[in-house]
């Protein structure tokens, strides 16, 4: 947001097993001297451009311990880490909480949006269970890159007509971001995180099913959640989704075990003509968004990028203040790669991660799989949405899910 107001992201993982405040500790100390940006604070340049830079004293990443008495602490214990802002100027921008019983135990990593993504966080996750339970396993360090120059090909760079074309888009779009911008009051309402899972016989039977239908489930959630949408708000459902996209395969410098938090949003919408069937629908989403994919050009768009900096609090305001032109943002996080049985511990499950944006617009969905069961977590905000609102909307989706699947049964 700027230098002072963090976007957090939680990640939860539920553990079975005796560990140790040492073990948790050690663990994070060893992801700490691997990448640079949890070793950074965030400063301002003189135009008030907020940039990390490294501390050679940075603190350690710190753990609360909480004491957890039911399966669902967790849920609010991430309410309130995203409220819980990091103190940028000392650092780091991670740390931990530890909902702890004798036998189970969820932990919640935290790390400020601007040093992940997903995939960052999911890794940081994957690391530190590893370390708890190999402490004597050594994570190779590696140099972050100095600039977002660091990124782009040397002909991008030296393109005169593309900078100034870059110069030029950014003077316009922050023209018209002060012309959109309706600075009406918004009552702030209380942000809310309603989580489920299907289970693994479902997420089977779903994933199949979109195999057969030549389609994605990332097309197929989406279409499922925009059509419970249209029924909850009629002609005030805007009908399109926004999806976050993951670019390392197109930055070789950027490894996948690499802090990254760089993600060009695409949005898209779906068939309004009531005659199209479901499946139709979810094949025309994924394929659209496939070729927007292919058509990006990753390095041109970190270059012109560089120019918007000037526009970034009007960009802030204009989304702090105006609905926006979707009903969601999407992020399929697809499988994840994480070991569930350790030597003194076992990993039961993890949620999807989730980030609540200080948008009028908040809606958020995250969806991964593991252990082949599909979770689901979804933020919004209740001055947005109400969240009796928001449970039946997601009740809806998954209706029309099991619908489409031809089974009767309910996520749990």
């Amino acid at each position: 947001m700027d230098a002072k107001e963090t976007v957090n992201c939680v990640f939860t993982a539920r553990i079975r097993g005796q560990i140790t405040e040492q073990q948790l500790k050690t663990a994070l100390a060893g992801i700490q001297r691997k990448h640079p940006l949890l070793r950074v604070v965030i400063r301002e340049d003189e135009k008030g451009r907020p940039y990390f830079v490294t501390n050679t004293q940075i603190p350690e990443i710190p753990v609360r311990i909480v004491e957890r008495f039911s399966d669902d602490d967790w849920i609010a214990a991430s309410e309130a880490e995203w409220e819980y802002r990091f103190n940028v100027q000392k650092g780091p921008l991670a740390r931990v909480v530890w909902l702890r019983s004798d036998d189970v135990s969820e932990l919640l990593l935290i790390c400020a949006h601007c040093i992940c993504d997903g995939t960052s966080i999911l890794t940081l996750m994957r690391e530190m269970l590893q370390l708890m339970d190999h402490p004597e396993t050594l994570l190779e360090p590696y140099e972050s890159f100095e600039s977002v120059h660091a990124l782009i090909p040397p002909h991008i760079l030296s393109n005169k007509k593309m900078k100034i074309k870059a110069w030029l888009t950014s003077c316009i779009a922050g023209f018209f971001l002060s012309l959109k911008t309706n600075k009406k009051k918004v009552v702030p309402g209380k942000s809310y995180l309603l989580h489920w899972k299907m289970d693994k016989e479902s997420s089977t039977v779903l994933t199949s099913i979109c195999k057969k239908q030549k389609t994605a489930l990332h097309a197929t959630f989406s279409v499922a959640f925009l059509e419970a949408m249209r029924e909850l708000k009629g002609d005030k459902a805007k009908g399109n989704v926004i999806y976050p996209v993951d670019i390392r395969r197109y930055i070789p410098e950027i490894k996948n075990d690499h802090l990254f938090a760089f993600a060009p949003i695409e949005e898209l919408p779906i068939i309004k003509d009531n005659s199209a069937d479901f499946w139709t629908k979810t094949r025309k989403l994924r394929n659209d968004l496939a070729g927007r994919i292919d058509v990006m050009n990753i390095h041109e768009l970190l270059l012109m990028s560089e120019y918007f900096h000037s526009s970034v609090k009007k960009l802030v305001t204009y989304l702090r203040f105006n609905d926006g032109t979707h009903d969601v943002t999407l992020s399929n996080m697809g499988r994840l790669n994480i070991p569930d049985r350790y030597h003194s511990f076992q990993l039961e499950t993890i949620y999807s991660p989730s980030a609540c944006f200080p948008w009028r617009n908040p809606n958020t969905l995250v969806i991964s799989n593991y252990g082949g069961e599909i979770d689901f977590s979804f933020i919004s905000n209740e001055s947005f949405l109400p969240k009796e609102d928001a449970r039946a909307l997601t009740d809806r989706m998954m209706e029309i899910l099991f619908k489409k699947m031809g089974v009767l049964e309910q996520a749990s």
